[in-house]
């Protein structure tokens, strides 16, 4: 059961599984974006307890220790005991989750599930990571090793804050490696209960570190130490660029990073508008538009535009905007007031550079950071709405005339994370699944991540994949062995 009034048990920096007060004694607080009002005082983590948290997954990582000496069916016995205390404590972790991020309960608790499922995956691939027997020339017999990385940093963002800690945990534990991770400092309340579950779960210590903090100063220690081997964030294109050059300057650390999008969504002539506008309007206003891969350029063909616009407002003005622990409600507020106003700024360009306003627009209620859903329409190209993520819910309703014209339109921008296409000709579906350039197509349907498929973008929407049995590259070596023998055979 949903409870607003969930008990806050852990604020402190989790370092060898302990709970520990900041270097510094600093602390710096969370925030109820539905209220605006403080939630808890959480310990505040920089370069000095980065150290620590380091120095303690470099001891878990040496050879001889528990870790190391680990089967991998072991480890995998481990993730899969985390996924059922967060089975027993689902509720606890999904009232967390709203309080701090703002997301209606039901998605809240969607998101936990999802994460439950994805430590079962991956507790199931840890002993299936194996290397190759190489015919090698000569009389050799050679193979190939896939070893742990070793310590690894990740960096998780605000918007999906167990999930992200889901995807990121998963592979490098599967594999091996030990974990020192920062939360965002907007959403720190979910990663620090899940230190408290892995400790209970049975994970050796120094395994498993969590530092909260700020991007600048515990981020910044991530990205520059000299014994992390990978770094693994997800956020911005802005500080994803940021990472990778002190990646490259500290010790040319391995770099996995899934950043922004400017989603593309097609709808054909053919598609069935009623269902058309629906998958338009999940695929947009999911998590208050807070979501890399947001639909927010939908590309309606011109003969069923007005049609489609006219359903996707009713849709948009529909939707239930409050209280995330309410009853009945689907939208919550953004994340904070900064998200907030850089929203309602756009909504403000897009209309003054002469987009139509047909839905939303603007705030709800006196307090906290809630906006309406928000619809344009007669949203061209080269609108600052069309080509900027906002990060919000915000949906730009675009004409197009042909399909091929359409892809090429899609592919007018810096970004690649995502894209989809409805259409009920396989011909069509299959064109623009192929010439688009983006890590995840999705025909249909929309935002349908799975566990089993990898999940990345293109150009500057990142490195890397998430997900599925790719996820482990980053955290893996390759190591070749070579062994000569008597004789060729």
């Amino acid at each position: 059961m949903a409870n607003p009034n969930q008990e806050i048990k852990y604020t402190k920096i989790f370092i060898n599984n302990q709970f520990v007060d900041a270097v510094s004694g600093k602390t710096f607080p969370t925030v109820n974006p539905s209220t605006g009002k403080k939630l808890a005082d959480i310990a505040e983590g920089d370069k000095a307890d980065i150290d620590l948290a380091v120095k303690a997954a470099k001891a878990a990582f040496a050879r001889s220790s528990v870790w190391r000496q680990m089967d991998a069916s072991a480890r995998g016995a481990l993730l899969y005991k985390l996924s059922t205390l967060m089975e027993r404590d689902v509720n606890v972790l999904s009232s967390l989750e709203s309080l701090d991020n703002g997301k209606a309960f039901p998605r809240s608790l969607y998101d936990v599930q999802g994460s439950i499922k994805t430590f079962r995956y991956y507790a199931g691939l840890a002993d299936k990571v194996g290397g190759d027997t190489i015919p090698s020339d000569g009389p050799h017999f050679s193979y190939t090793r896939r070893e742990p990385v070793g310590v690894v940093g990740q960096i998780i963002p605000w918007n999906y804050p167990i999930s992200m800690l889901a995807w990121k945990w998963g592979p490098a534990l599967a594999a091996g490696c030990t974990v020192v991770m920062k939360p965002a400092e907007q959403t720190p309340l979910t990663a620090l209960y899940m230190a408290a579950l892995s400790k209970e779960a049975g994970f050796p210590d120094g395994v498993i570190n969590v530092v909260p903090g700020y991007g600048p100063t515990a981020g910044g220690a991530i990205s520059t130490h000299p014994d992390i081997r990978k770094v693994a964030f997800t956020g911005s294109v802005e500080v994803g660029k940021i990472i990778m050059a002190a990646a490259a300057t500290s010790n040319l650390k391995k770099v996995s990073l899934e950043l922004g999008g400017k989603s593309p969504l097609v709808i054909c002539e053919d598609a069935n508008i009623d269902h058309a506008a629906m998958i338009a309007y999940m695929g947009v206003f999911e998590n208050q538009g807070q979501c890399c891969v947001a639909a927010t350029r939908t590309f309606v063909h011109e003969s069923i535009y007005d049609k489609f616009v006219q359903k996707a407002t009713e849709l948009a003005k529909a939707r239930k905007v409050g209280n995330p622990f309410a009853e009945g409600i689907e939208h919550g507020p953004q994340i904070d007031d900064t998200q907030y106003k850089k929203i309602l700024g756009y909504i403000e360009v897009g209309q003054k550079e002469g987009a139509k306003l047909v839905a939303g627009g603007k705030p709800v209620g006196t307090e906290g950071y809630f906006i309406e859903p928000t619809i344009f329409a007669n949203v061209t190209d080269d609108m600052t709405i069309a080509k900027e993520e906002i990060f919000g819910p915000v949906q730009s309703i675009i004409k197009f005339s042909t399909l091929d014209e359409a892809i090429e339109r899609a592919n007018n921008t810096s970004f690649g994370l995502a894209a989809g296409i409805v259409t009920n000709d396989i011909n069509k579906a299959l064109t623009f699944s192929h010439a688009v350039e983006a890590g995840s197509v999705w025909v249909n349907t929309y935002l349908a991540v799975t566990n089993q498929a990898p999940f990345g973008g293109y150009k500057q929407s990142g490195i890397g994949r998430e997900l599925g049995k790719h996820s482990l590259e980053g955290y893996l070596e390759t190591k070749s062995v070579t062994v000569r023998l008597p004789s060729k055979v």
